[in-house]
């Protein structure tokens, strides 16, 4: 699975972005922070549901709802440990500084290999939030 976020050749980073590489990393350590705490509270929210849910006798099919806050929690989790945000990457901007700060990536070839990692990190997300929300319904309680 790791090879699917490998960056599909090189391409030049905008000047000034020393740390950015494009479909590679586009945040720095105050985005990589937010991201995880991202992660924190998606995981969270999913287990206070799914104790919910078993705590009030709700039908399996029920937490299937999981797939939302795993596959949040997933996203954060991913984004943080590949310093890329995929939302970032779909916009075309990138940050290193403080957070709200970013820049425009302008060359077209690295939009587009943002715009891949992007896809490949929220297909990913997806993937865990729908195995998770599978296994929570397929739970004998």
């Amino acid at each position: 699975m790791v090879s699917a976020f490998a960056a599909s050749g090189p391409v030049m980073a905008p000047r000034g972005a020393v740390d950015y590489v494009p479909g590679v990393c586009n945040i720095g350590s105050a985005e990589i922070a937010r991201r995880r705490r991202a992660g924190h509270v998606g995981l969270a929210v999913g287990l206070v549901v799914l104790v919910g849910l078993v705590a009030t006798g709700a039908p399996p099919w029920a937490r299937l709802i999981l797939v939302l806050p795993i596959a949040a929690a997933a996203s954060g989790y991913i984004q943080a440990r590949l310093r890329f945000c995929a939302g970032f990457g779909s916009r075309g901007i990138f940050n290193f500084g403080e957070l709200g700060h970013t820049q425009d990536v302008v060359d077209p070839v690295a939009q587009a290999a943002d715009r891949a990692r992007a896809r490949a990190i929220i297909l990913a997300s997806l993937a865990i939030g729908v195995v998770v929300a599978v296994a929570a319904f397929l739970l004998p309680v």
